[in-house]
């Protein structure tokens, strides 16, 4: 069935948000202000999905995208139609919409979220530092394979593959590098991710992830190679068995498995905004909580008398132990957060976290509104479960005192956040 409707909103997904008959309808690539003609694909008792038919009236926001993969409109005639005849890549949300746009729906949607899910009345959230490239900036990406070994994102809404010619998203080198790969069917049994990661030197390095034997190589590639297990192991098939990332001036170990961020100009952003908002002074014992290869410890440790880094995924322990060999003032513990924290018997004064998507176990936030920090920076990659634990913070004694979001995944929804809470007085 087709409808028309007026675009209100977007979702914190980025989708169109209209009604119909009562019904919030949600259409993907569809902006604020535009009328559309859409067809209803999926009904649920309070709303609708739909793709989009037709455009009626353009948002003045509205641009051409860069990607032929992305959902695409002709030229505007007096309306505007695309009968979607492709799959549209999954990998971008809003390359349709003006950057300038892009920056505002992301605070909005932190704003929302922490109104919503963390019952803020009025939220301080700033406006959201742009990435200084808008294209071209990751230098990680993960594919998934089409069955004739072809490399590509999910489509939108689906679990079908698209496969890609050409990505806008990743740093050049990646960008000439992924359309020379094709995987044979069955080359490695059961691949479940095809990952690209770049490093110093525009150092390449090509994983495969599965728990299959490994395979024979003959790799024609200015690459290195690796086999990733579900476990976290690495076998190198080529070349390294580790990658240099330099932030700040200073040069990383990342291996196979381990997370670094992917806008390397964002990430050295979220360092000085994460030691602007601890303002350590010397002397203080410091909790860096998911602290990975050490990005933050190592620029915390020549400015606190101890640092405590705390990460459960044991490739990342090695390499921050060999990130942060220099330093006599860092322990590290290879455990879950939740499993270790309530059982830390130090006083911090200043708390860094860095939760993966799914934020922090209540007994984390439990732990660190026991701790006596006089004030914590969270660094969040999800708007929804980082309103969750700031809810959380607040009620265990905690004052939000600034959030600024950053753009680390320009053309998508998604959006990182630095917050800074302070421990308020005791009464």
């Amino acid at each position: 069935m087709e409808i028309e409707l007026t675009i209100t909103s977007l979702s914190h997904a980025a989708e169109g948000i209209g009604r119909h008959e009562g019904r919030a309808v949600f259409v993907p690539f569809a902006l604020p202000g535009e009328t559309v003609r859409a067809e209803i694909v999926e009904e649920k008792k309070n709303f609708a999905r739909a793709r989009l038919v037709e455009i009626l009236t353009p948002s003045p926001d509205r641009i051409k995208p860069r990607c032929p993969h992305h959902f695409a409109l002709p030229a505007p005639q007096s309306a505007i139609r695309n009968p979607q005849s492709a799959i549209a890549c999954g990998g971008c949300h809003l390359q349709h919409l003006a950057y300038p746009a892009q920056l505002t729906f992301k605070q909005q949607t932190v704003v929302e979220q922490l109104t919503r899910l963390g019952g803020f009345a009025d939220p301080p959230v700033r406006p959201t530092l742009p990435s200084p490239s808008p294209f071209n900036y990751r230098n990680h990406v993960q594919f998934s394979l089409t069955p004739d070994g072809q490399l590509g994102f999910r489509a939108i809404h689906s679990h079908e593959i698209a496969p890609i010619r050409e990505c806008h998203q990743l740093l050049p080198a990646l960008a000439d590098l992924f359309p020379r790969i094709n995987v044979a069917p069955n080359y490695v049994p059961d691949l479940e991710r095809l990952t690209l990661r770049l490093g110093d030197g525009d150092e390449a390095w090509i994983i495969f992830e599965s728990d299959a034997p490994a395979p024979e190589m003959e790799l024609g590639l200015p690459a290195s190679a690796a086999l990733l297990r579900p476990d976290g192991f690495a076998l190198t098939l080529a070349g390294d068995d580790h990658l240099l990332q330099t932030v700040r001036g200073r040069a990383f170990q990342i291996s196979a498995g381990s997370f670094f961020q992917v806008n390397t100009p964002l990430a050295e952003q979220i360092v000085e905004l994460a030691l602007n908002g601890l303002a350590l002074r010397g002397g203080e014992t410091v909790l860096d909580l998911y602290c990975g290869v050490g990005l933050f410890s190592a620029f915390l440790a020549p400015l606190a008398g101890r640092v405590i880094g705390v990460e459960a995924y044991a490739p990342a322990v090695n390499d921050a132990a060999v990130n942060l060999d220099e330093f006599d003032n860092v322990e590290l513990y290879e455990a879950p957060a939740e499993a270790v924290l309530p059982h830390l018997d130090i006083r911090f004064d200043a708390v860094l976290l860095d939760p993966p998507r799914a934020g922090c176990a209540p007994a984390v936030v439990e732990a660190l509104a026991a701790s006596g920090a006089s004030r914590l920076v969270y660094v969040s990659c999800d708007p929804a479960t980082f309103a969750r634990d700031a809810r959380r913070l607040a009620a265990g004694g905690y004052a939000l005192d600034w959030v600024q979001p950053l753009d680390m995944f320009p053309q998508t929804y998604h959006v990182e956040c630095v917050a800074r809470f302070s421990r308020r007085p005791q009464a």
